[in-house]
Formats: C-alpha cells, structure tokens, sequence
C-alpha cells in the first residue's frame, strides 16, 4: 500500500490525495510510511519480486511443472535469472511441480478455487447449437508414456466440437481444445463453457481466452463427479471403445485411433437415444437453420487445419 499512498500524495491536482487521507482511508499508521518512504524498496529487492511475479505466473498456468522449467518460462517473459535463484525463489513460497512430490491431502485439505460460479448445476440441456458446451481431461498409458485428450462436447447434439491430445497435461492443452472449438463453430458469444476445477480451466491463458471470444465460464464442485456427468460419459464410452480394446504400443497410434473413432463412429455411426435414434451429425444437419449450417461450413477450412495440426507426430 505504501507505493499508492506516494503516487497519490505526488500527483496532481485534482488527483493529489494527502498522506493523512490516504492513509486514514487504508487504516494505514503514518509513522511507518514515513520511516519506509526514508529506506525505500531496492533495486535488488525489485528485481527478485519481478522475478517472483514471472515464476508465479508460470506456476499458476502450468502447476506441473518444476523449477527447471518455471524457469524457461520466465526467461521467456524476459525475466532471466540464474537457476538457483528460481530454485530459491520457488522454495521460499512453496511452488513446487503437482507431479513431483507426494503430499498428504486430509479432510482439511483446500481444493483449487473456482474462477466461475456453477452455471448448469446438472441442467445438461441446450435449445441450440453453441448454447452449453462442456470440456474435460482424460489420459491413457501407452509403451511411451500417457497421453491426454481434452475434449469439448455441444450439449445440443452431443458432438465433440473441438478437442487436443497431448503428451503432457499443460494448460495449453485445455486451450487448444477451446480455440479449435471456436474455429470449428463459429459464432459462439455468450455459449457457457462449463468444467470441473482442473488447474488447466482454471489457469490465466484458459479465462483470457474465454473472455476474448466472449463465453461465459461455468464450474462444478469439488468431488462432485455429477456437476459434469455428460462429459464424463463421453469418455466412459471412448475408454470402452477405444482406449481398452487393446494395448497401446505407441502414443501416435491411440491418437489416430481416438481421432479416426471421434469423427468416424461417434460422430456418423453411432445414435443416440436421446437425439430421437439419429447420430451427432444428422441431428445437427435436421435441427439447425440453414444459415447457421452455411457459417460452419464457411469455417471448414480453419477446422481442417485443426485436423492437421492435432495429426502432427508428438513431440518427445
């Protein structure tokens, strides 16, 4: 508080504030601003805290990652430092990789906070295409390793409208999955988004990329496998089908099969019940108004780059 309390009593008029309202206003005692305002901040201590933000900023979009590379990332935003410096620095405020140490979780143990109120609260129904749309996170071992499949299903015809498969569970999975989503469908300002708590739909690129296409975010409970049970049964299905009927030797070839069983079988073959016996595709096709099928069709080109660039060998 002490740096607004001397921009304010600095400025000029007619934003000059003096010290004695600004502090009465934060309940501030003017006796210790005084004493800081003799020893202000240093550069040394500014520096770190700059770094400090950096390495915050990559462990809040990526939790899953260590020092080693919290550091890459903040040399990326321009904030370099030596390795022992971020190590120290992580050390000092406990920000340590998800993945690398166990910790005891009790019943007193806090789950992440959520970034949106609960939007659904189980009402998985949608009068229109791109009205509710629901994502998740899934993984599955193969002879190098998991992989992961985040998915975007459009409650109205059940179709998986956009997803991103990964070997590794960074927030920029989540966020590819959402941008080939958007590119495939269009117009989807004020389509609700709705997920579980998951650090990656909770992570800062994820809200940003919501707010820039205009969508409204929506998360369920903690421990609440309900709040997002339409999700989870597309990968009940998807695991049944696909991910257990054999043993995966290679991620590439569980990529090709969940792709080639998305828009294949699911999409095409299999009908729904609910969707009066039909499939994803031809309810969507007898449902929807002409127009809105001539704008997806106009954004086919962007989701066949989507196609290409999610068939792209893995990186190791």
């Amino acid at each position: 508080m002490y740096p607004l309390v001397r921009e304010l009593a600095a400025a000029a008029a007619p934003h000059w504030v003096p010290v004695a309202v600004t502090c009465r206003v934060l309940k501030l005692a003017r006796q210790p601003y005084y004493r800081w305002l003799d020893r202000p901040v240093t550069d040394a201590e500014l520096a770190e805290a700059y770094r400090a933000n950096a390495l915050f900023d990559a462990h809040r979009d990526d939790p899953e990652f260590g020092h080693r590379f919290l550091l890459d990332e903040a040399r990326a935003a321009g904030e370099a430092m030596a390795e022992r410096t971020a190590w120290r620095i992580c050390r000092d405020n406990g920000w340590w990789s998800a993945l690398g140490k166990r910790r005891a979780r009790g019943k007193n143990a806090k789950a992440g906070p959520p970034v949106h109120d609960d939007r659904v609260r189980r009402k998985f129904a949608a009068d229109g295409p791109n009205r509710l749309w629901l994502t998740d996170i899934t993984k599955h071992p193969t002879g190098e390793g998991k992989l992961y499949l985040c998915a975007v299903k459009d409650m109205y015809s059940g179709r998986i409208v956009g997803y991103s498969i990964d070997a590794r569970m960074k927030s920029s999975l989540a966020v590819n999955a959402l941008e080939s989503a958007v590119a495939r469908r269009g117009q989807v300002a004020g389509c609700i988004m709705h997920s579980d708590r998951g650090s990656q739909f909770r992570s800062r690129k994820f809200v940003s990329v919501l707010a820039r296409h205009n969508m409204v975010g929506s998360m369920g409970r903690v421990g609440a496998a309900g709040d997002n049970a339409a999700m989870e049964s597309f990968f009940a299905v998807l695991q049944k089908n696909v991910l257990d009927r054999q043993v995966w030797a290679t991620r590439q070839d569980l990529r090709i099969a969940i792709v080639t069983w998305i828009e294949r079988i699911y999409h095409r073959r299999r009908r729904q019940r609910r969707l009066a016996r039909l499939t994803p595709v031809e309810y969507e096709t007898i449902m929807t108004p002409p127009a809105a099928l001539a704008a997806e069709t106009r954004c086919h080109p962007i989701m066949q780059q989507s196609q290409t660039r999610f068939a792209a060998p893995l990186s190791h």
